[in-house]
C-alpha cells in the first residue's frame, strides 16, 4: 500500500493537461485508515500543483479510505461503483468529480 504522498505524486505524474481545458479548481483529498493523510490539487491553465494538508477553499472534497482510493486510482476499482457503494464520498462540485476521472491516468 503506497503512502498518501506517493498517491499525490502519482496523480501529478498522471495528469492529462488536455483533459483539463477550462478547469480552474481546487480538489481536496481526505484519506483515512492506514497511511491516512490530506492533500489538495490546484488545477488551473492546464497545469496541476499538489500541496500537503487542507486547502483554505476547495471546489470539491473527496473522502475515502486510502486503500479504496488507491484501488480507484490504479484502475482496480471502478470509480462510479466506489462512489455508489459509499467507499468514496464527494462534497461540492459533482461535475468536477465526473470530469476528474478523465484528467488523470489510471493503472
Amino acid at each position: 500500500m503506497p503512502t498518501v504522498s506517493e498517491i499525490k505524486d502519482a496523480m501529478v505524474a498522471g495528469f492529462i493537461a488536455d483533459k483539463a481545458d477550462g478547469v480552474d479548481a481546487t480538489i481536496q483529498f481526505d484519506l483515512s485508515g492506514d497511511n491516512a493523510g490530506q492533500f489538495f490539487l490546484v488545477i488551473k491553465d492546464k497545469t496541476v500543483e499538489a500541496h500537503d494538508g487542507m486547502a483554505e477553499s476547495a471546489n470539491m472534497t473527496l473522502s475515502a479510505a486510502t486503500e479504496d482510493y488507491y484501488n480507484v486510482a490504479t484502475g482496480k476499482m471502478n470509480a462510479m461503483q466506489a462512489f455508489m457503494s459509499g467507499k468514496i464520498k464527494i462534497k461540492g462540485d459533482m461535475g468536477l468529480a465526473m470530469k476528474m476521472q478523465g484528467m488523470f491516468k489510471t493503472g
